[in-house]
């Protein structure tokens, strides 16, 4: 059965997990060609099996499969479009640490949605739910998959769409497509991943990539963001996690919300926002007064990016600090991000990123009284 309740939960998590070392190994020969696709996915199923049983033992009513059978949280996704192909110009992006992303997406033709490979990745997933847990499925935003398909533009390869209406046009029925499937497959919960606010933040990143007016792209991505979630059927909870990057351990832009909070928190509409709070690079709270109707926050204050425990003390303070603009019964705790946008995953153990999880569970117990 499904569990009655869905996402956001009072102690909660964006997605992804740190890929096991057998997994690791299995994708590497894979890649070899020294296993086929089905021994590939006999260790995906068994690593994902065991990811939802530790999950289940830690208390979360909300399970996902890790992000286990990608290596990008983004990428992957998009490639499983059809019309979308790896791309031989990437965005140059670095992180904080010094190191970038290497692969990228562009339009090779016509945009569609059927038949996406996550429709059976969440099927296995479904078997897994009992009656305290539903899973969740993560993708790349509208938005974020508009940015990196404008970005691939100059790629070589033959794209049908002149301009950017035309664009969101196809990535807003393709969306609609796979949200249909999923529902279908029994899926009651998408999470939107979100970069592209993240960027509109960052001063640097803005003025050298978009070279527009960025309000006129805020109101583009919200508009095309919104358009998805309307698409979505009936039943179906959709909601966003905002990140400024996650690469092994690094961020990408520093910023806090007020330069794209009438937008955001104002004019999209997911039930829920998932945000990163977990440093002074994501500003305080006052943008969250922004944020309109009964959406609910889930305040990313726990990172994920480094081993040592926060105080329990601090977060509580926090939090409350955070009631002062949107009231405490539509507030969550999770971790700022995952725990692997992509499949190095960041720097810390499996042992500490239970630990990490243990700890907003006991913080969200004592604030909420709410197991």
């Amino acid at each position: 059965m499904t569990y009655p309740q869905h996402p956001p939960f009072r102690a909660d998590v964006v997605g992804s997990f740190l890929r096991p070392e057998a997994l690791k190994r299995a994708r590497i020969d894979h890649a070899a060609g020294r296993i086929s696709d089905a021994d590939l996915k006999a260790v995906e199923d068994r690593a994902i099996t065991d990811l939802v049983a530790k999950q289940k033992r830690a208390g979360l009513h909300v399970i996902t499969d890790g992000e286990f059978r990608r290596a990008y949280w983004h990428l992957d996704f998009m490639w499983g479009l059809h019309g979308v192909a790896k791309g031989t110009n990437p965005v140059e992006v670095k992180g904080s640490g010094g190191a970038g992303v290497s692969e990228t997406a562009a339009v090779c033709g016509e945009i569609s949605g059927e038949n996406h490979p996550f429709i059976e990745h969440f099927r296995f997933m479904k078997d897994l739910e009992d009656d305290s847990t539903i899973a969740k499925q993560t993708m790349p935003s509208p938005a974020q998959t508009l940015f990196l398909l404008q970005a691939g533009s100059a790629e070589n390869y033959p794209n049908p769409y002149s301009s950017d209406d035309a664009l969101s046009d196809a990535l807003v029925g393709a969306y609609a497509r796979v949200l249909r499937d999923l529902y279908d497959a029994g899926c009651r919960v998408a999470q939107f991943d979100d970069c592209t606010w993240g960027m509109l933040v960052s001063a640097d990143f803005k003025d050298s990539v978009f070279g527009r007016d960025p309000l006129a792209v805020q109101h583009q991505y919200a508009a095309i963001n919104n358009a998805a979630i309307s698409a979505a059927p009936k039943g179906m909870t959709i909601t966003t996690h905002v990140c400024r990057g996650n690469y092994q351990s690094q961020w990408f832009s520093s910023g806090g919300y007020g330069q794209v909070a009438d937008v955001l928190f104002g004019e999209e509409n997911p039930e829920a926002y998932y945000l990163e709070f977990d440093d002074d690079r994501s500003g305080d709270f006052a943008p969250l007064a922004k944020v309109t109707g009964d959406k609910k926050i889930v305040l990313g204050l726990i990172t994920s990016k480094r081993p040592a425990l926060e105080d329990p003390e601090t977060i509580k303070a926090r939090i409350a600090e955070a009631s002062r603009f949107v009231p405490l019964d539509r507030l969550f705790l999770s971790t700022q991000c995952g725990f692997a946008s992509t499949e190095e995953g960041n720097s810390l153990t499996e042992d500490q990123q239970w630990a990490k999880i243990a700890l907003v569970r006991s913080i969200a117990k004592d604030v909420w009284g709410e197991d």
